[in-house]
């Protein structure tokens, strides 16, 4: 994986303290979970490890169950939002499942580029204080499948967590903290043995 940078990015930082905090993996939401399986806890958004919402109502269960350990998470912290976008350079980005996660996350800038082999994935960040449902519109294109590789992280970077459609990847400091959540919201618990 070669990661590249735009000259000048006011990201740069951000990319320092990721390679400190996390060096055996770059910021990609969907191998953090290999990378740091020892930190890894991962939660269904709905019971019985329901997929998809079908109504209100289970989107009502999923949106709490998600600002629930992102508060537990971040309450009273600064957050970055981090976002994908695919293809080459100097073209048209995509975005998985086609809808812009810019337009569902104000103030995203354009963070890093990493490329592995023939493909490119460009991160975008934003950051602002955490407060329950600031992202509600981002969790629901999630959990719809209509976008992806969202992490959501303190600006310190100690806890990550990365959203997906049926529930989320949270990657802790510590595995005494992985396993405080993991005891708090057991009902929320995958029933298979790896914990997917």
């Amino acid at each position: 994986m070669r990661v590249t940078e735009s000259p000048g990015s006011r990201w740069q930082d951000l990319s320092a303290l990721w390679r400190e905090r996390w060096p055996l993996c770059p910021p990609l939401a969907y191998e953090l979970k290999h990378a740091y399986r020892d930190r890894w806890v991962r939660f269904h958004s709905l019971p019985d490890s329901k997929r998809y919402a079908e109504d209100e109502a289970e989107y009502a269960i999923l949106l709490h169950r998600y600002n629930t350990v992102l508060g537990e998470l971040f309450d009273g912290e600064r957050v970055h939002v981090v976002t994908a976008g695919y293809g080459p350079p100097r073209k048209p980005v995509r975005f998985f499942g086609g809808t812009d996660p810019h337009t569902l996350d104000p103030g995203s800038e354009f963070w890093t580029t990493l490329r592995d082999e023939d493909r490119f994935v460009h991160l975008y960040v934003s950051e602002r204080p955490w407060e329950p449902g600031m992202i509600d519109p981002l969790l629901r294109a999630v959990v719809d499948d209509e976008c992806g590789d969202v992490i959501m992280m303190d600006t310190g970077l100690r806890r990550l967590y990365h959203p997906y459609d049926g529930g989320a990847d949270c990657i802790l400091e510590t595995a005494e903290e992985r396993h405080r959540l993991k005891a708090a919201h057991g009902d929320w618990l995958s029933g298979r043995p790896d914990g997917l």
